[in-house]
């Protein structure tokens, strides 16, 4: 039997906050990790998107931090979009205790983020790159905080932040206690969590079935050419009261996708890590407000959306990992909401879509016969193609994988040969610390994504 807030220890002042929020029970993660964070024990949790996490490590952390304190609580997150969501929603929750929360992330004036501090916060909420700044100036302290939490931690992996969080827990004093909430637990996190935590927990309420019963799934298979069309159609008989996200693979295809839906009629916007911070706050503001129907996104940049109204994912195109396939449907049907989620399948992906369907017991359709359209026949795959990522191992396509240099693995192709987002020559492997040149963004040159030995930021992402 699921207990309430009360059972679970909170206190009144957290009950009524909850209550106005519209929390009538805990969700699994919150029944499972609040009690064990308020034990004082390091938590690994892991469940879907959409389930709650932030309260779950929110509610004890407010439970136990003092009003009156300098900074007692550090929660990492990957994305600036996503700093912004936790801190409002602690906010949210800490109404009637007193205590303050701040986010910091680049994009947003230091001096203003200076400001903020010097009014005295006990929480913040932080993307790796911007709190260093804060630290190396001694505008950020963190000698009293007791509590580290890392939100979206396989995706700080992927995106290379373990030498920042590194540097970070550095200044933390060793007796704090850990948590790390995501989606997705791959084996990174799990070795970072064996260096640093303690006195484990772990929470893996999704392990076994990797799906979500109240998003209706399905798929439809379709040569590259045809697929816009369907998008297009599948948006015009969507439920007009609900809005639409639509995945694609690189920011240069995002850019497209929401043109050419603008262009047939559809009020659209992009997001993804090339847009300048008041872009992405602008194109969110409208999303939120209603007064855009779609939003097209990498899947970076939609870490940190939390609309309820989103009743429709579409996979512009499917993703390599069926993981990301998982966190991307989850920003439909939150909080046990409907949805649905249709994926835009060519040929030559099938393979991919293939180990999505093998994790999941629930049914994905395939729309082919249901409309009426011919399975097309693959080909065979070559280098990347209109923008997308090359497949091969060793380069091509524009850019190669997701903007890194060549394919995969191994260097390769340069910049976008059609794009503004040129580049140079051959870049170095996909998340290489000596990678070698160019890939992405305007220009040559420049060490791996993250890589101290030259080259460029993740696009200010975690800056």
């Amino acid at each position: 039997m699921t207990k309430t807030f009360e059972e679970l220890g909170l206190s009144a002042e957290l009950r009524k906050a909850l209550s106005e929020n519209g929390f009538e029970a805990p969700f699994p993660i919150q029944e499972a990790a609040i009690p064990l964070v308020l034990e004082g024990r390091d938590v690994i949790g892991q469940a879907h998107t959409g389930t709650g996490k932030t309260a779950a490590f929110g509610l004890p952390i407010l439970a136990k931090v003092s009003n009156d304190g300098p900074v007692q609580a550090l929660v990492l997150v990957p994305t600036r979009e996503l700093a912004v969501q936790v801190t409002n929603e602690i906010s949210r929750l800490a109404k009637y205790t007193g205590i303050k929360t701040v986010a910091i992330y680049g994009g947003q004036s230091i001096n203003l983020q200076h400001e903020k501090l010097k009014r005295g916060v006990q929480i913040i909420v932080a993307t790796p790159g911007r709190l260093i700044d804060h630290i190396k100036q001694g505008s950020i302290v963190l000698d009293d905080v007791r509590f580290v939490v890392m939100d979206e931690a396989d995706r700080m992996m992927d995106m290379g932040f373990i030498d920042d969080i590194k540097f970070i827990l550095f200044y933390v004093s060793e007796s704090h206690q850990t948590c790390l909430f995501s989606a997705t637990m791959p084996p990174e996190i799990l070795r970072l969590a064996d260096e640093y935590m303690q006195n484990m927990e772990h929470i893996r309420l999704n392990e076994e079935e990797i799906t979500l019963d109240s998003i209706d799934q399905s798929y439809l298979v379709v040569e590259e050419r045809e697929k816009f069309k369907h998008l297009a159609d599948f948006i015009r008989k969507s439920d007009k009261s609900q809005q639409t996200i639509v995945f694609a693979a690189t920011k240069i295809r995002a850019d497209r996708i929401a043109r050419n839906l603008r262009d047939d009629g559809f009020n659209a916007s992009p997001i993804h890590g090339d847009l300048t911070q008041r872009q992405r706050d602008h194109a969110m503001h409208k999303f939120r407000k209603g007064n855009e129907d779609i939003l097209v996104a990498t899947d970076i940049a939609a870490r940190g959306i939390d609309v309820p109204t989103v009743g429709n994912i579409i996979n512009y195109d499917v993703p390599d990992d069926p993981n990301v396939y998982f966190h991307r449907i989850g920003r439909t049907a939150r909080a046990g909401a409907a949805g649905k989620a249709i994926s835009l399948v060519t040929p030559d992906r099938m393979p991919d879509f293939e180990r999505i369907l093998q994790q999941t017991n629930l049914p994905i359709r395939k729309l082919n016969d249901e409309m009426g359209i011919a399975v097309p026949v693959a080909q065979p795959r070559t280098g990347g193609y209109g923008g997308y990522r090359g497949r091969s191992s060793y380069g091509g396509g524009y850019g190669g994988n997701r903007g890194y240099g060549g394919g995969r693995g191994y260097g390769g192709g340069g910049g976008g040969r059609r794009s503004s987002y040129g580049g140079g020559g051959g870049g170095g492997g996909r998340r290489s610390s000596y990678g070698g040149g160019g890939g992405g963004h305007g220009g040559s040159g420049g060490g791996g994504r993250r890589s101290s030995y030259g080259g460029r930021r993740n696009d200010g992402y975690g800056y």
